[in-house]
């Protein structure tokens, strides 16, 4: 289910939904990695990438350095398997240590607003730069927020993460998840509402 604020989509359609049922191949896909299979890294990698590099590049404003922590990411994931809970979600945990790599990239620079690269619009140039715009204003009012509200933002509606997943994601309680979900689209609606009557 996508949200809106005053006509903006916050969640991108073309970001594909991370699946429940992928958690049990997920798990059997590490136990093969660390049994030795290395080659069963790959499927996590494929299925993963887009995700959360989608989620970086929202977070940091930066498509390039979205890219950096989304590898790095997997590399110490890679290199942390056995650290892995196998009763938590794959995905969860992965996204922990994306959230750290971000975080690590926030604080060495001021977030800026850029736009991250995306594919193609469909539909005519009009079309074209009507999508553009908003997807602008989205991610500009994104940058607006702290980031803590911005992280609770993108996991609701460009991952569709339940309320329990992010409070496991971001190590806080299901209930500030909530409080910082409801301050994050109050400021959101406040600053796209000015952005589409100016």
């Amino acid at each position: 289910m996508s949200a809106s604020l005053h006509g903006y989509e916050l969640r991108d359609p073309r970001l594909n939904r991370i699946v429940d049922t992928k958690s049990e191949d997920d798990v059997a896909l590490v136990r093969q990695c660390l049994a030795g299979d290395q080659a069963a890294f790959e499927p996590l990698v494929e299925r993963y990438h887009r995700p959360l590099i989608n989620v970086a590049a929202r977070l940091l404003g930066s498509r390039d350095e979205a890219l950096d922590s989304a590898q790095n990411a997997f590399i110490k994931a890679y290199e942390n398997l056995e650290s892995f809970d196998q009763n938590q979600r794959f995905f969860s945990w992965l996204y922990q240590i994306l959230r750290n790599e971000c975080l690590n990239v926030l604080r060495s620079r001021r977030p800026s607003a850029p736009l991250p690269e995306d594919l193609a619009a469909h539909g005519s140039p009009a079309d074209a730069l009507d999508e553009e715009q908003r997807r602008t204003a989205v991610q500009a009012a994104l940058m607006t927020l702290p980031d803590e509200q911005r992280e609770v933002v993108l996991l609701r509606h460009f991952t569709e993460l339940s309320y329990d997943e992010i409070a496991v994601a971001t190590g806080v309680p299901v209930k500030t998840v909530k409080s910082r979900l409801y301050s994050a689209r109050q400021r959101l609606a406040i600053v796209l509402s000015h952005e589409k009557s100016s």
